[in-house]
């Protein structure tokens, strides 16, 4: 039986756009095909990113799918309020699927549903067997008992007002608010003179969103802005993994052999939930590759998901300290704590790339939580293996 393509990529998000964005860039002798159940590339999100995160290359070849850039951006909390003057950026869905549709051209089949994968087939709720030498599956968090998880869950709306908002620059997190539900804060993105990007988020126990609750306090704090709303633009909302421990091999058994992407492949920043960085990262990581057999991707992806996994424990460390050491409510203290840090050490974390020195400098002093507590969350790194809720 003829194959469909050289490689398929399952999922037309965010890690699955950009790597068969650089393949027909960098290597357009592969015959690509993007299969996405929705009806457009990248369904409808908004990913960030800081300044840091990226190369100078990376931000080069990311440029044209960039709608907006600021020159720094605020965070509030209820004892602190800071500018940092580290850039920052977004991709909105929209227009990363209007940059994408032509530079893939007839690679991308849209409205195609799909009831599994194997490491060469793609079966469709049609019936249709779609065959490759590779496929990769980048359709999001799977699910696994071999991650013990806290969520990042939000709501935002896109939202025109009445009267210019008066931001220039992003409020990434607003903790000033009502902590409920876990660590809450309010996150706002100005658009233009009139509009806004305003996102509920909460760092929680559970995944569970009551999107009226969020959709009323998204209102509350647009009014207490002094801000006032005449049309909904846009809305989206998500559940984002937070790692508080696991066991990545096991993790990486359970997919079969097939290669990964994304969030499917753990690749996303332990404590932000930012996925784009680690996009753009895995994307540059393949191109290099010279072998695009499903067993070798399988090797290449696997092996750079774990070694990122490795590099990055530290960071499960902040994760457990965050959801386990004192009342829900406080948690807001140990995010105001680290926003009170020199702000290179700021732009390295956010790039998950912390020194030595900056890992000692943050749980340095005393801990803006019960130190038993501290240290029960410091020690329980294998919470996947029992339930510690």
């Amino acid at each position: 039986m003829a194959s469909d393509a050289d490689l398929i990529l399952v999922g037309g998000g965010l890690a699955n756009g950009l790597l068969a964005l650089r393949l027909r860039q960098q290597r357009p002798d592969l015959r690509l095909l993007l299969v996405e159940q929705g009806e457009a590339l990248g369904c409808n999100h908004t990913w960030s990113f800081h300044e840091h995160d990226l190369t100078p290359a990376q931000h080069r070849w990311l440029q044209p799918m960039v709608g907006k850039r600021w020159p720094g951006y605020e965070v509030i909390f209820p004892d602190l309020q800071r500018r940092l003057g580290s850039g920052y950026a977004s991709i909105f869905s929209e227009r990363f699927h209007q940059h994408l549709m032509p530079e893939l051209s007839e690679g991308v089949r849209l409205r195609t549903a799909v009831v599994s994968v194997e490491p060469h087939r793609v079966h469709l709720a049609s019936g249709d067997i779609l065959q490759a030498g590779a496929v990769i599956d980048g359709r999001g968090v799977r699910r696994t008992g071999q991650l013990a998880l806290g969520f990042q869950k939000f709501l935002g709306q896109e939202l025109r007002l009445q009267q210019p908002h008066g931001l220039q620059e992003p409020i990434i997190m607003d903790a000033s608010v009502a902590q409920r539900d876990g660590y809450r804060f309010v996150y706002v993105l100005p658009l233009s003179v009139d509009t806004l990007l305003i996102e509920d988020t909460y760092y929680a126990d559970g995944a569970t969103v009551a999107p009226d609750r969020l959709r009323d306090n998204i209102a509350s704090y647009a009014s207490a802005r002094g801000w006032t709303i005449t049309e909904v633009l846009r809305e989206e909302q998500g559940v984002l993994p937070i790692v508080l421990s696991g066991d990545l091999p096991a993790f990486w058994d359970e997919a079969r052999g097939v290669p990964q992407t994304g969030l499917s492949a753990a690749l996303f920043h332990p404590t932000t939930g930012y996925s784009l960085p680690d996009a753009v990262r895995l994307a540059d990581h393949l191109i290099a590759l010279d072998r695009w057999d499903a067993a070798s991707l399988f090797v290449a992806i696997r092996a750079y998901s774990l070694a990122q996994w490795r590099h990055r424990g530290f960071f499960r460390l902040l994760n457990r300290m965050l959801f386990m050491a004192g009342p829900a409510d406080r948690r807001w203290a140990v995010m105001q704590r680290f926003y009170r840090l020199r702000e290179p050490l700021i732009q390295r974390f956010y790039a998950a790339n912390l020194t030595t020195r900056d890992r000692l400098r943050i749980v340095s002093g005393k801990p803006p939580v019960p130190l038993g507590e501290a240290l029960r969350a410091l020690a329980a790194h294998d919470l996947h293996r029992k339930d510690y809720r």
